[in-house]
């Protein structure tokens, strides 16, 4: 009897360790580590909570931490070197005092990342609007959108990760955001939606709806897409998703010429 409960304590231990091990390796294993902002001060979309809940399953399968909040205090120096790139899901308003606002520009330029997602854009009516840098980094300012509808979404660039998965017209449902001018020589357009297919676009043919460019050492993505519940369990619309927050975290190889 000794010696059986000795093998049970001994089996027991090892695979104690053993979870342990596999815990430690998996936690390892994360290629790196992303913050999803949410906070809402205007309009709050409902599909934030699919959104969050979405980027947690991407990081689990594919090998990336994420954690969530709305909390703004978390934007200091200290804080924001823990990640590679910062996801703003359809937040709103001024989300960032001064000081905040400092640490996430100098994180930016010093070689962090952003991954913007619909009402992330600048503007009065989405997010950050009296922040002049904000509005330069994202290249453009939201006016206003069509209803949800159907529309074609054309691929510009099917070499860069958050876009070479899709079909090279592409048609979804959403809501379609207009904005000022386009981001066209400022960034590098990834796709632009045809007016031709729904109503409520006012851009005319040069209608960017996703783009990336280089601030200094840093990287930013952004996508007009992701206003409904249902984008987040698209499987097309995550992988665009999934390729942008790589690209804003540095972990892809891409092109950020302006065209």
């Amino acid at each position: 009897m000794g010696i059986k409960n000795t093998l049970r304590k001994w089996s027991a231990g090892f695979l104690a360790a053993s979870w342990l091990a596999a815990g430690l390796a998996e936690g390892y294993a994360a290629d790196f580590s992303v913050l999803v902002f949410s906070k809402t001060l205007l309009y709050r979309h409902a599909s934030i909570t699919n959104g969050i809940a979405a980027i947690k399953k991407l990081g689990e399968q594919n090998h990336f931490e994420v954690d969530a909040t709305e909390d703004s205090s978390c934007f200091t120096r200290s804080n924001l070197a823990k990640y590679n790139a910062i996801v703003f899901l359809s937040t709103s308003g001024e989300i960032l005092n001064e000081e905040q606002q400092s640490a996430f520009k100098e994180f930016v330029e010093q070689g962090g990342g952003l991954a913007g997602v619909h009402a992330a854009v600048a503007g009065d009516l989405a997010t950050e609007g009296n922040w002049p840098w904000y509005g330069e980094t994202l290249c453009a300012k939201f006016t206003n959108h069509s209803s949800v509808v159907q529309a074609t979404v054309h691929i510009e660039d099917k070499r860069n990760p958050s876009t070479f998965s899709l079909p090279e017209s592409w048609p979804r449902t959403d809501e379609w955001y207009n904005f000022i001018s386009s981001p066209r020589g400022k960034t590098r357009v990834l796709a632009v939606i045809d007016e031709s297919t729904y109503r409520g676009g006012t851009m005319g043919r040069d209608h960017p709806v996703a783009w990336c460019h280089q601030v200094g050492k840093g990287r930013i993505w952004y996508t007009a897409m992701g206003h409904t519940e249902a984008s987040f369990s698209e499987p097309l619309f995550l992988k665009h998703l999934l390729g942008g927050i790589q690209v804003a975290a540095g972990v892809k190889l891409v092109e950020f010429t302006p065209k």
